[in-house]
């Protein structure tokens, strides 16, 4: 099967590149999400992590605020 895939994509022009752009684009995001981890405040961290113990009944009040 490798040979059908391997043998088609010979036969695009600047197929090489689809590779290194997907690459960066997991290393960028990676990066991104590691940076936003060590540096997220743990006031955010606790608050998001209550949002499953809290009612889920939202009041008329709450939601024109």
């Amino acid at each position: 099967m490798l040979k059908f895939i391997k043998g088609n994509l010979e036969n695009i022009e600047g197929v090489e590149v689809y590779p290194i752009i997907s690459l960066l684009i997991f290393f960028i995001f990676f990066t991104a999400l590691f940076w936003w981890v060590f540096t997220a405040k743990k006031a955010h961290i606790k608050a998001v992590s209550n949002i499953p113990l809290e009612d889920s009944t939202i009041t008329q009040k709450e939601i024109q605020l």
